[in-house]
């Protein structure tokens, strides 16, 4: 069932108001958003990139109740079942196309911290999920256009679960909800959304504003694997944070930075890219 245009419009605005009195870094007025609601798509991304491709301008939020060939990260199916948030933003940017990560890095630490002044401890693991108790809430999707090596729009992709069926590593905000002794904080669809829209753009110009280291200090304190021991290629690391560019810091024992049985020395601080490790979630960790 599509969202209600007039509850979302209302949810923006006390919404705002929310997060402006619990002083959400880098929050935006509401001003002129475009937002397109639909009911069944293939994928929230796809149809927003047709809908710049027809000349409509940053920022614009496209909405379905349903995806049904919603991506994920590298190239993977997001499951986008009825009772769920699919939701897309356009964003006019001017960041080196080396630095595309930082749009992840931004947009997870937005919608998070967002969430957080709702009283829903939601944490980032790396580079682009949302967990909550350990578990995988939401995803978040970042895909860009590039000119002249600079990214000069960008698509940001998010999925968060409410009431839908999720996997064992899933968990969705209704079944927290049903677990605390408080009144949900999020009463509706549209309030999630509305949520996740400020969310993001405050994540994106918190980075611009601030600059993004500020923004990466930020990020690592919701960082869910921060400080725990992961296996990198055979080694025992210790994960220390993200560089800026949003690759994963790791530091190598000592003892074993140096790798007798290859010709390579392996540094003390080991700097992952994003896709190049899969992290586990909390019934994964040591």
């Amino acid at each position: 069932m599509v969202l209600d245009q007039q509850a979302l419009e209302i949810a923006l605005q006390t919404v705002t108001q929310q997060l402006s009195r619990s002083k959400l870094p880098g929050l935006q007025d509401i001003g002129e958003l475009a937002i397109y609601l639909f009911d069944s798509l293939s994928s929230t991304n796809q149809t927003l990139w047709e809908l710049l491709d027809r000349g409509t301008p940053p920022p614009t939020v496209v909405i379905a109740a349903q995806q049904t060939a919603g991506r994920g990260q590298w190239g993977r199916q997001w499951q986008s079942e009825q009772g769920g948030l699919y939701l897309s933003l356009a964003l006019t940017t001017n960041v080196e196309a080396s630095n595309s990560a930082q749009l992840t890095m931004c947009s997870a630490w937005g919608i998070a911290t967002a969430l957080r002044c709702y009283g829903i401890p939601v944490l980032i693991k790396w580079h682009n999920d949302l967990l909550l108790l350990g578990y995988k809430l939401g995803g978040i999707l970042t895909e860009t256009r590039l000119s002249q090596g600079q990214i000069t729009k960008a698509v940001i992709g998010v999925g968060i679960n409410w009431s839908n069926p999720v996997p064992e590593t899933g968990i969705n905000l209704q079944s927290f909800f049903a677990t605390q002794p408080m009144s949900p904080s999020v009463t509706s669809l549209e309030m999630l959304a509305a949520i996740v829209i400020q969310g993001l753009r405050s994540g994106y110009h918190y980075g611009l504003e601030s600059g993004i280291d500020n923004l990466r200090l930020s990020y690592q304190r919701l960082l869910f694997h921060q400080g725990v021991s992961i296996q990198v290629n055979g080694h025992r690391g210790i994960v220390k944070g993200v560089t800026s560019t949003g690759d994963l810091r790791v530091s190598v024992n000592s003892a074993q930075a140096m790798d007798t049985n290859a010709d390579t020395i392996i540094s003390p601080e080991i700097h992952l890219k994003p896709g190049t490790i899969s992290l586990g979630y909390s019934q994964d960790l040591p």
